[in-house]
């Protein structure tokens, strides 16, 4: 069976940690280069996580989406170096193409902080199974049905993949043309567009039916299956996590 999520088994340490301490990360990744104001802090953060996906043993994973991603990073380079407002100090020519050294560098801060984003969700992602992260956290005290729409989030495209598959297959073995030049996948993929909607709305109508048979809007306290522990792996990466953070505020008051 396929499964609906990006979870990628594997036996490391990254995998085994709770996920509260791999969410607490995303955070660190994101407002660490923001305290410091440092493109150099950035990159060391985006170096720290790249670190942390090879150990993981998934960096084969993101490896798609960083190319997808430094195609659109690329085009902001190149239109803020040339055309941001406020560039005035020529930094290379080719031709007749100036780039700007005022626009090289407020593109750089933005593709760092992209590529940080990116590198620590997909650490959380791809290590974390979205039912254990949303039980942690509903654990913790947050709403059961805030719980359930950020679940959905994380399994949306997983799903519509396996059932885009699916139906990819019924149609072939009734005879219909799925390959060929443009036209003919355009074609084809009409008749998709029918059975992808059905099967959502049929799968959120059985979810819906699913969670009233649980007593999913009871009022009593609910038992969790998974008790998450903090384990000593857990105090140490969330120790680290919390003093880089403690480091860049303070770097930041004494500038």
């Amino acid at each position: 069976m396929k499964s609906l999520s990006l979870f990628v088994e594997k036996n490391t340490m990254l995998h085994r940690l709770n996920p509260l301490s791999k969410l607490l990360y995303v955070f660190a990744a994101i407002i660490v280069p923001l305290l410091s104001g440092s493109n150099a802090v950035s990159l060391l953060v985006a170096v720290v996580s790249l670190f942390l996906l090879l150990w993981g043993k998934i960096f084969r994973k993101i490896v798609p989406l960083m190319g997808f991603s430094l195609l659109i990073l690329l085009s902001i380079v190149v239109i803020q170096g040339m055309y941001k407002a406020g560039n005035h100090t020529p930094l290379l020519t080719l031709g007749s193409v100036v780039f700007y050294k005022e626009g090289i560098r407020f593109s750089a801060e933005i593709c760092l902080q992209v590529l940080n984003m990116l590198e620590a969700f997909s650490l959380l992602v791809l290590t974390t199974k979205p039912t254990d992260l949303i039980e942690a956290l509903v654990s913790k005290g947050l709403s059961a049905k805030l719980g359930y729409v950020l679940s959905s989030v994380l399994q949306i495209i997983p799903q519509m993949a396996a059932s885009m598959d699916t139906i990819i297959d019924a149609q072939r073995s009734r005879g219909m043309k799925m390959e060929g030049n443009l036209l003919t996948r355009v074609r084809a993929f009409i008749p998709l567009i029918g059975p992808v909607v059905m099967t959502s709305l049929i799968s959120v109508k059985e979810r819906a039916m699913a969670l009233e048979v649980r007593c999913f809007n009871s009022s009593h306290k609910k038992t969790f299956l998974t008790i998450y522990q903090v384990t000593p792996q857990d105090q140490w990466f969330r120790g680290m996590v919390f003093l880089s953070m403690a480091g860049a505020l303070a770097w930041r008051i004494m500038k």
